[in-house]
């Protein structure tokens, strides 16, 4: 994930509806202050906030649990029938999708084999560390309370101490008021959805009362309705959405543009609906489902190491630096014969699982399938580009202690890591980690800056830092409170999480595909929480679900997805694989410091 912020700022309309409940508790509206007071500590493992106890009790929380325990089940019965043997599972991308999909595999018995295109793993949480021994990082990762499957990974691997709890608040830079900040700050010990409705009462900078309650009839439908007016909603921008409901344009000024860069890297004309209530669902009924969490550290050695060891300690295998070049058929039944690797290697295995990015994928479809609507409904989906930065300075700033939306023209969302994760914790210097976006046209920027040099992005980005700390950087912060940039990096991702626009869910594919012995992954197939982390964790769940399914002789709960009349009907002409053209990671999906040609 580069990210996928679900904030809670989406529930904004919950507040007329629970603002008389509310009234019963007592609260003091916060002002805006400065960075002055912001927090220069950083957490070590000894004095970090424990994980949010209310995680684990939520319904999503136990469904992801109860599906980790099927695995497990599937392994007994694995062991105690004769007549069901383990599978060989051939799975291709090694992100949070693949590596997911073979931690549950093997959980079950069976025997994945990963193989990973470049010489680290994590897809778009990968890292990897540059001549000062600095690491780069692909995105700035922000772990939520609401992510389920997620934090039973976690548990699982018994790495749950690897995440920095920061205080359950969102903290917003006020626009009109340089270097100043206003925060929606949670009481703790109040349930949903009335510690949110505080949350939002108690701030009045960014919205008026008035303004917050006439949300309410506009998305009231959702809390009435549920997933089927949620649903039916894509086909609608965020804006088109406000527009039909006459709801004020300030609400898109202060609310909808931040929040639409933080969902899909774009802005709310181009962001379906449906995001919005889809996560506006996630959180409603979930108390802590909107605090954060940063990692300790870089993602492949604090989460990817950890699932890599797993695999292999139950007899399954993850390979780096071996990308498909071909995916080759059965002349009979189209059914996979083999992967053939770059390397001219051919992989046999009893199931294959695509746990590459959508644009990728698209690339290695063979000519048999090509006219298939299931593999041809992909052409409706695409990566969304997004630019990763990462500055150092030579002095400590007055930072946010956690996630701080920028509400500027350029920026999304950004963090000072050097206090909020522990590998990267410096007493006396910082270095902001930041989420340039929207970062073309196709998302919403009048300017392709994804094409620009480093030096005009950083040039653009320090602009906009001298409004965010106007004391400390800049040429009107004082000598003695200046800091000076001495070092950025630049990561750019052209195709990073699909792109979210109005009408895409509809070709979102499912896990099972109507090729018997394939199936696949990634956080663009079907699944109920977006482009980010714990989509990417879920979607290669539950594939590893459909095949354990297929051993079995289950049906799946989810099967295969109808696909649209739109593509059902058209046309279909046959066409062959463009292949993965180049060695660059930016050819495998991924992110990559330089320039792009």
């Amino acid at each position: 994930m580069m990210i996928s912020l679900l904030s809670p700022v989406l529930v904004l309309p919950l507040i007329g509806l629970v603002a008389k409940e509310a009234d019963s508790f007592v609260f003091s509206p916060p002002t805006p202050f400065s960075t002055e007071i912001h927090s220069t500590t950083t957490s070590t493992l000894s004095d970090r906030r424990p994980t949010p106890s209310r995680i684990s009790q939520t319904e999503n929380f136990r469904e992801a649990k109860e599906l980790s325990q099927k695995f497990l089940a599937d392994y007994e019965h694995l062991k105690q029938n004769n007549n069901v043997e383990k599978k060989r599972v051939a799975i291709f991308g090694g992100g949070l999708s693949g590596l997911s999909c073979a931690k549950y595999l093997s959980d079950a018995g069976h025997e994945p084999i990963l193989y990973e295109a470049r010489d680290v793993l994590g897809g778009k949480v990968s890292a990897w560390q540059d001549e000062d021994g600095d690491y780069i990082e692909t995105g700035l990762h922000i772990f939520f309370g609401a992510y389920p499957n997620i934090h039973n990974l976690f548990g699982e691997l018994g790495i749950e101490d690897r995440l920095q709890w920061a205080p359950h608040r969102m903290t917003f830079a006020m626009q009109e008021l340089p270097g100043e900040f206003t925060t929606f700050d949670f009481p703790p010990g109040i349930p949903a959805p009335f510690n949110m409705a505080i949350a939002i009462l108690a701030n009045t900078q960014m919205l008026t009362l008035e303004e917050k309650i006439r949300m309410v009839p506009a998305l009231l439908p959702m809390l009435l309705e549920g997933q089927s007016f949620i649903d039916a909603q894509d086909e609608k921008s965020v804006l088109g959405f406000m527009q039909e409901y006459s709801m004020p344009e300030r609400i898109n000024e202060e609310i909808f543009i931040a929040m639409g860069k933080a969902l899909d890297f774009i802005d709310p004309d181009k962001l379906s609906m449906t995001v919005v209530l889809t996560a506006m669902n996630r959180f409603i009924n979930e108390a802590d489902g909107s605090q954060t969490a940063f990692l300790d550290g870089n993602p492949p050695a604090r989460i990817c190491q950890p699932i890599k060891e797993w695999v292999e300690s139950k007899g399954g295998q993850v390979i780096c630096s071996s990308p498909v070049a071909e995916i080759q058929l059965n002349r009979e039944d189209s059914t996979v014969k083999s992967l053939k690797l770059a390397n001219g290697t051919e992989v046999v295995a009893d199931y294959y699982v695509s746990a590459v990015p959508v644009d990728v994928c698209k690339r290695l479809i063979p000519t048999q399938w090509s006219t298939m609507p299931y593999f041809r409904q992909l052409d409706e989906l695409k990566g969304i580009p997004v630019i990763n930065l990462q500055m150092w300075f030579d002095r400590k700033l007055n930072s946010v202690d956690g996630l701080c939306f920028s509400r500027s023209p350029l920026l999304s969302v950004y963090a000072d890591m050097s206090v909020n994760c522990e590998e990267y914790a410096d007493p006396n210097k910082s270095m902001l980690e930041l989420v340039f976006a929207p970062c073309s046209p196709e998302a919403g920027s009048p300017i392709n800056w994804i094409s620009k040099s480093d030096e005009e992005i950083i040039d653009a980005t320090m602009k906009e830092l001298e409004r965010l700390f106007p004391l400390e950087i800049g040429p009107n912060a004082p000598n003695e409170r200046r800091a000076n940039l001495v070092k950025s990096t630049v990561v750019r991702v052209p195709r990073s999480v699909y792109a979210a626009t109005p009408g895409r869910n509809k070709y979102r594919p499912s896990q099972e595909s109507p090729i018997d012995n394939f199936v696949m992954a990634g956080d663009f197939a079907t699944q109920k929480y977006l482009g980010s982390m714990e989509g990417a964790t879920l979607s290669g769940k539950l594939a590893a679900e459909v095949i354990c399914d297929k051993v079995i002789g289950r049906k799946n709960k989810n099967g295969l997805k109808e696909v649209h009349p739109s593509v059902q009907g058209a046309e279909l002409k046959e066409r062959a694989p463009t292949g993965i053209k180049g060695t660059s990671p930016i050819a495998f999906g991924g992110g990559q410091q330089g320039s792009i040609k």
